[in-house]
């Protein structure tokens, strides 16, 4: 949990800062009513996926080319490292392609661009936004698509061989050139293309090359959902023909494990009714089957786990009185405080996992009207029925206009608000599922005075759903605060109890001051992810199965 790294192993500027990579998303495009860029035939769409990187746009990966087709759904899956405590931010680019040039970035190949962040397509799971041209002109009606499925190396997926047999030839002068879709049926009925295999030329009878896939995108976790797997003959002009189809579900294909094989006839409906002794177009055969599975913090954001954020701002005497400019709680016109700096910066990553974006903002060590009497756990909107404010912006307001109206005081006890937080996850984790996490930010200018009380409230907090980050505000000596963060060894109560896991992190802010404010984001956040799959692995909470969405007209078979 510490980071005692010095400055120039935090800051932006070396790349070799090691960050916790969490795992891998997949996004899955596709776009609708594409501007029509050729006057033969249709445009020949590719996706450019580009990624912010030092305040410059670099391209990461491309689709494939997609012939003479207006509303293509992409089979290539872009893969993205995925890091819970950064923005990072993503744009897609769709060009018309010309053959052999390669996809030109002229003006007038560009279909369309659409800018959004990682945090955002998780947590929405699939985004829909309109394609702009340059100078923020809409690309006539044309919209982009993503949608993201997490395959962490953990998240289980599934290595699948297929071949297929006596094929039904579908050219004059060659044999067919067959490649296989995979499709998934959702609950509206909508389709999902799961996996598209290469081409294999000129053969009735071909062996496709083995592939992955994560169990969430094959089956979104229910082996009995129907799939429903295409043979094609290609064609280069994007016209290709059906030569059958037929149903399978997770369930069945399990059955190839080990020496065995299933097969399937591969059924063209017209054939059916029209010829009297038709069999079949062909078979197609599931080789061999492999299923890997263990649960990642992305598998449990994608099941609906909201992380829920809340502050806690230190307003004991010691930060110096809020009028003086060398006070630490001084209001700066020009320049925010370390106090708003710190919850800024970790604040602005946790909305994106919020979906009501409300923060708790409570205050410590102060005395507060009406009576002025020494509170700490106090709401700073001074609603004692309702601790939220509106986003970040909200609790920076709250923080701002309750500065005025209370009395720094003392002690600096931390543990009752602890133990409130602690309270509420209390009340989540009976209801036995993975769906709220709580995260306590508490902000303080100098070494808790109630050490026995705050040990004994984190020991109980480590077997509930939540994860204290504490920022040490100022220049006090902040070595007693080190024995919180269990990686000296473990954190136990005054009795001796052990803590559950390790949920503490504890980070000087003055280590920070000259960096930008993502380092001291990645810093505090790093551990949250595997904090809150430890506490889930723990109570053998498995996540909850990621919701359907509302149905998608585009998705339907190659045009």
């Amino acid at each position: 949990a510490t980071h005692r790294a010095t400055m120039g192993e935090v800051s932006e500027l070396s790349p070799q800062a090691p960050l916790a990579v969490l795992s891998k998303v997949e996004l899955r495009v596709s776009c609708r009513h594409l501007l029509d860029r050729d006057t033969l035939n249709k445009s020949d769409p590719c996706v450019l996926l580009l990624m912010q990187s030092q305040g410059q746009w670099m391209e990461v990966d491309r689709s494939e080319v997609i012939k003479s087709n207006l509303n293509p759904v992409f089979a290539k899956i872009f893969t993205v490292d995925y890091y819970f405590e950064e923005v990072q931010k993503l744009r897609f680019e769709v060009y018309d392609s010309h053959g052999h040039a390669g996809v030109g970035t002229h003006d007038d190949d560009f279909l369309g661009g659409m800018e959004c962040t990682v945090g955002q397509i998780v947590a929405q799971k699939r985004v829909t936004k309109p394609l702009f041209l340059k100078y923020g002109k809409f690309a006539g009606k044309s919209t982009i698509t993503v949608i993201s499925e997490e395959i962490s190396g953990n998240n289980g997926y599934v290595e699948l061989a297929f071949r297929a047999k006596k094929l039904d030839d579908k050219d004059l002068f060659s044999k067919s050139d067959p490649f296989l879709e995979i499709y998934r049926l959702d609950d509206d009925g909508s389709e999902q293309l799961v996996y598209r295999t290469e081409v294999v030329k000129n053969n009735l009878s071909p062996i496709w090359e083995p592939f992955k896939v994560s169990l969430n995108s094959l089956c979104s976790c229910q082996e009995k959902r129907k799939l429903r797997c295409v043979v094609w003959d290609y064609d280069s002009r994007g016209k290709h023909d059906f030569i059958g189809e037929f149903f399978t579900t997770f369930e069945e294909m399990q059955k190839a494990m080990g020496e065995n094989k299933v097969q399937w006839d591969c059924l063209n409906p017209k054939y059916k009714i029209k010829k009297r002794n038709y069999k079949n177009s062909g078979v197609v055969v599931l080789l061999d089957l492999k299923i890997h599975r263990v649960y990642s913090f992305l598998d449990y954001i994608m099941g609906g786990c909201q992380i829920h954020f809340t502050v806690a701002i230190d307003f004991t005497a010691s930060n110096g009185d809020p009028r003086n400019s060398c006070s630490l709680h001084y209001i700066n016109p020009y320049q925010p405080n370390e106090y708003l700096k710190a919850l800024v910066a970790v604040g602005e990553i946790c909305q994106d996992y919020d979906s009501d974006k409300k923060f708790s903002a409570l205050g410590f060590g102060a005395r507060i009207p009406p009576k002025y009497e020494v509170s700490h756990d106090f709401a700073i909107n001074f609603n004692p029925d309702n601790d939220e404010c509106e986003g970040i912006q909200g609790v920076v307001e709250s923080y701002q206009s309750c500065l005025p109206k209370i009395q720094l005081y003392g002690p600096t006890n931390v543990a009752p608000i602890i133990s409130k937080v602690a309270r509420v996850a209390a009340d989540e984790e009976r209801t036995k599922e993975a769906s709220q996490y709580f995260i306590l930010l508490i902000l303080t200018d100098g070494v808790v005075t109630d050490m026995a009380d705050t040990r004994e409230a984190i020991v109980r907090a480590s077997y509930l759903p939540m994860s204290i980050i504490i920022v040490g505000v100022g220049n006090a000596d902040f070595t007693d605060m080190q024995i919180l963060d269990g990686d000296d060894g473990i954190l136990r109560s005054p009795k001796g109890e052990p803590v559950l896991r390790d949920i503490v992190q504890f980070v000087p802010f003055r280590e920070f001051k000259n960096a930008s404010p993502t380092a001291l984001a990645k810093c505090v956040l790093a551990e949250v992810p595997k904090q809150v799959v430890e506490y889930y692995s723990y109570k053998a909470f498995p996540p909850r199965c990621p919701q359907p969405h509302a149905p998608d007209p585009n998705l339907g078979s190659p045009q």
